[in-house]
């Protein structure tokens, strides 16, 4: 009897930017991998708590969402750093991954 089933294992080359920055309170270090999986919706690391999403620019739009995923104490913080997202992050055509007949 198999324990597990799996879902899917896919191999990809992927496109990873690691960047780090301040804004006038704090400081943000990252990784953002681009992939073509999860809809195209590239996976954003915070490296300092290890905490990680899938983000598209209109998860960003909700600050108070960023504010939660990345256990930011200030909005104005979560503002800044929907801000820097908005040029980081690329515009997101939908792509069909499942197929539902």
């Amino acid at each position: 009897m198999e324990l597990f089933e799996k879902l899917y294992d896919e191999h990809e080359k992927v496109k990873v930017r690691f960047i780090g920055f301040t804004t006038e309170h704090t400081r943000y270090d990252f990784g953002i991998v681009y992939t073509n999986m999860f809809f195209g919706k590239p996976l954003v690391v915070c490296m300092q708590t290890g905490r990680s999403t899938l983000l598209d620019p209109k998860d960003i739009e909700d600050t108070a969402h960023l504010q939660t995923l990345f256990r930011i104490p200030e909005q104005q913080q979560a503002a800044d750093l929907a801000e820097f997202f908005k040029t980081a992050l690329p515009e997101i055509p939908f792509v069909t991954q499942y197929d539902y007949d």
